[in-house]
């Protein structure tokens, strides 16, 4: 559904330096997978979504999507997807249905298709009861769901969601997640999407992307990245400070131990199994007299991935904007 070879994207600076916003972008996504991008702000995700939808012509590099070339045939790429960005894309001052049956018209379709295409949508994701209220009157969750109506009028076979449930409380984001999935397991949609929620991604994609500085850094699906690249976490706390090494040296046997630290009376560190390894490393720690204060199993969420791959937050770079992705808006 996706194929990119070398896909590059710089924005001339003017005065100041080329932002490098893409950089040789390889990416293959098959028919019919829900695919996350995750990245901080300025890793070059909404210029990857934005070159795939034919918004902006690439600086280098090709793309296929939904089997057409972006730069050769951006009309057909255009017909065949659907786009919700990370902004409203109704009118205020406009009805709900008749937005949809404006851009259902606009996709080709006669008068009577279009209001029928709009009701069966309205439907879908419970807005009938709002068809003929403004735009500007109804809530953030609801003008979201609007939407994502927008965004399938045509019944395309391929479906972007740039940060599609950004500034929703998480009743709203649960809601809107349970009418996309069920849409799309009924249209067989290939679905791609960016998010700063990392719950979302790994609850919903059945693969994450990660990109930092305009590259992939990672790609699999959330299981696999969190069981390889991060790991289980054990924090345990010796009573007495000074047993903290006998401590770490315990730690240390359990299965697939790395990256064990002492600070203090703590230890950290990385293990296959947290589940597994806490309960025999506290008996060991018990048979040999080393009181454990307090002791804690974690297991590996997607910002640990990304923490192990670049040494930085994604909750924390995210959180923060930044000079490229702001040029790439």
């Amino acid at each position: 559904m996706i194929r990119t070879r070398g896909l590059t994207k710089d924005f001339a600076g003017g005065k100041g330096p080329t932002v490098h916003a893409v950089r040789g972008l390889d990416l293959d996504i098959a028919p019919g997978e829900l695919v996350a991008v995750l990245g901080p702000n300025g890793a070059g995700k909404t210029t990857t979504i934005r070159m795939l939808t034919t918004l902006i012509a690439p600086t280098a590099g090709t793309a296929q999507v939904a089997g057409s070339d972006i730069a050769r045939e951006p009309g057909t790429v255009r017909r065949r997807i659907g786009y919700v960005g990370q902004g409203n894309g109704a009118g205020h001052s406009q009805r709900a249905l008749d937005e949809l049956v404006v851009q259902g018209t606009i996709y080709g379709l006669d008068r009577r298709d279009a209001r029928r295409r709009a009701a069966e949508l309205m439907a879908q994701l419970d807005l009938e009861p709002l068809a003929r209220r403004k735009v500007s009157d109804l809530s953030g969750g609801q003008r979201r769901r609007l939407d994502v109506a927008l965004g399938l009028v045509h019944a395309p076979r391929l479906l972007f969601l740039d940060e599609p449930s950004t500034g929703l409380d998480p009743h709203n984001r649960a809601n809107l997640w349970e009418h996309i999935l069920r849409l799309r397991e009924r249209h067989e949609m290939t679905v791609v999407l960016t998010t700063h929620y990392l719950d979302e991604a790994d609850q919903m994609a059945e693969r994450v992307v990660v990109v930092d500085d305009g590259r992939i850094i990672a790609d699999d699906t959330a299981a696999a990245l969190k069981h390889t690249l991060a790991g289980d976490r054990l924090v345990l706390a010796a009573a007495a400070p000074g047993d903290a090494p006998a401590l770490a040296e315990l730690v240390a046997r359990a299965p697939g131990a790395r990256d064990v630290e002492v600070d203090g009376a703590e230890v950290r560190a990385r293990v296959a199994d947290a589940p597994t390894a806490l309960p025999a490393v506290l008996a060991e720690a018990a048979a040999r007299g080393l009181a454990v204060a307090r002791a804690e199993g974690h297991q590996p969420t997607l910002d640990d991935v990304f923490l192990t791959l670049t040494g930085r937050s994604l909750r924390e770079e995210g959180a923060r904007p930044s000079d490229a992705e702001e040029v790439a808006a």
